[in-house]
C-alpha cells in the first residue's frame, strides 16, 4: 500500500504548498535525529523528508496524486537523506532551525535618496495672504561626468570574478546537521555583484555630487509655525544616481511688531487716555490690509476688546479670514500740574467723591455739570 504523503505531514489533500512547508519545519525540529536519536524517530524523520520532497515540488505531486510513485525516478531519494534531493531546497530545512533564509543575488547600486528638510523664515503678512519664495538647497545630485554610474568616462563596471556576478560567496561549516553551506556578501564587491576598477574621479564612484541650487517655493496663505510644504523629489539623489527623496519646507513665522497671531485671529493693544475713553476717538491703526481707524465708543474701559471681523490671517483650509482683536488699555496720568489736578478734584467734587476744598470760578459751574452727565452716563 502506499504511503500517505499528506498523513505523513498531518496536512489535509487541499493544503497550500505554504501550509505543507509550515508543517514539515515543525516535524523537522521535532525528529531531526541531533535532536532525538531514537531509532523510530529517525524512520519517522526519513519519512517526512520524503513526503516533504514529493509534495513540495509540483511535478512530482501532480504524479503522486495521479497514483504514480514519484520517487522510483533515477535520482529519486527514497528513503531521504541529506543528497541534492533529501530536503528539496535546503533553505527550508535552515529556515526551520534558524529562521528565514536570507535573500540571494547581487545588491542594487541604484538606490533611493534620503529626504530632506528646510527652515524657511517669513513675516506676519507672508504667512496671511501667501508668497513666493526662492530658497537656496545643498543637495546631492547626479553625477554630471559619469552620469550617476559611478565609473570614470570610457569605463564602466565590470562583473566580480570572486562571485562571477552573485553578489554572494558561499562557505562550507560543519555543525550538527553535518557539512552546511552558507553565503554572505562578497567582501570585493560588498554584494553588488560588479566592481568599478576606475572610479570616476568626479564624485568617488558614488553616482552623486553635492551641489547648491535655487528652487522657488509657493507659500499657501494661511500658514502657520511648524508648516510643511513637500516639494516631491527636490531632496537628496540616490547612491548610484538612484531617485531623489523629497524636501521638505519648515515655515517659521517671524514675530510682528504689533500682531501677535492666535490660529487664524490677531491681537493688538492700543493705549488711549482716560479723557479718550470717557468723552470717546477714533485711534488709526495700521493693519495688514492697511490703515483703517478703530472707533473707540464713550465710557469704554481699560480691558475692553474690539473686533475688526475679517482682518486676520486666511484660513489654510477654507475660505474666509480670522479676525482682528484690538484690545484697549486706558492710561491714568501720573503727573498733572495745578490747574490740571484742581480740575480734576472738582470732578470728583461733582460726582460726589471728594469734600469741596474751595468755590467754582465763574462760568465753570456749567462745565463741571456736563461733565457730571457724562461721567453718569446721562
Amino acid at each position: 500500500m502506499a504511503t500517505d504523503y499528506y498523513a505523513v505531514l498531518g496536512v489535509r489533500r487541499d493544503a497550500s504548498q505554504d501550509e505543507i512547508k509550515k508543517a514539515f519545519r515543525r516535524l523537522a525540529r521535532e525528529l531531526h535525529p541531533d535532536v532525538n536519536p531514537d531509532p523510530k524517530t529517525q524512520e519517522r524523520f526519513k519519512e517526512i523528508n520524503a513526503a516533504y520532497e514529493v509534495l513540495s515540488d509540483p511535478q512530482k505531486k501532480q504524479v503522486y496524486d495521479l497514483g504514480g510513485d514519484p520517487l522510483s525516478q533515477a535520482g529519486g531519494a527514497g528513503a531521504g537523506g541529506f543528497g541534492a534531493g533529501g530536503f528539496g531546497n535546503f533553505s527550508d530545512i535552515m529556515d526551520a532551525f534558524f529562521g528565514t533564509a536570507s535573500q540571494r543575488g547581487p545588491r542594487s547600486r541604484t538606490r533611493r535618496g534620503q529626504d530632506a528638510m528646510i527652515r524657511l523664515e517669513i513675516e506676519l503678512d507672508e504667512a496671511a495672504f501667501g508668497t513666493t519664495k526662492d530658497i537656496q538647497v545643498d543637495t546631492a545630485v547626479v553625477c554630471a561626468t559619469c552620469s550617476g554610474e559611478g565609473a570614470a568616462p570610457g569605463t564602466s563596471a565590470q562583473t566580480c570574478d570572486m562571485c562571477r556576478g552573485r553578489g554572494e560567496v558561499s562557505q562550507v561549516t560543519r555543525s550538527f546537521l553535518g557539512q552546511v553551506m552558507t553565503s554572505r556578501p562578497c567582501p570585493q564587491c560588498q554584494g553588488f555583484g560588479t566592481v568599478v576598477p576606475t572610479p570616476c574621479p568626479e564624485c568617488a564612484g558614488d553616482g552623486r555630487v553635492r551641489s547648491r541650487r535655487t528652487l522657488t517655493v509657493k507659500i499657501p496663505a494661511g500658514v502657520d509655525n511648524g508648516t510643511r510644504i513637500q516639494l516631491a523629489g527636490e531632496g537628496e539623489v540616490g547612491p548610484g544616481g538612484g531617485p531623489a527623496g523629497d524636501l521638505y519646507v519648515e515655515i517659521h513665522e517671524l514675530p510682528h511688531s504689533t500682531f501677535q497671531r492666535r490660529g487664524d485671529d490677531l491681537h493688538c493693544t492700543v493705549t488711549i487716555p482716560m479723557t479718550a475713553a470717557s468723552l470717546g476717538t477714533k485711534v488709526p491703526l495700521e493693519t495688514l490690509d492697511g490703515l483703517e481707524e478703530v472707533d473707540i465708543r464713550p465710557g469704554t474701559q481699560s480691558g475692553q476688546s474690539i473686533p475688526l471681523h475679517g482682518r486676520g490671517v486666511t484660513h489654510l483650509r477654507g475660505g474666509g479670514r480670522g479676525d482682528l482683536i484690538v484690545h484697549v488699555e486706558v492710561t491714568t496720568p501720573t503727573k498733572l500740574d495745578a490747574e490740571q489736578e484742581r480740575v480734576l478734584r472738582e470732578l470728583a467734587l461733582l460726582r460726589g467723591e471728594e469734600r469741596p476744598t474751595g468755590q467754582f470760578q465763574p462760568g465753570q459751574q456749567g462745565l463741571f455739570s456736563r461733565l457730571k452727565d457724562a461721567f453718569n452716563g446721562r
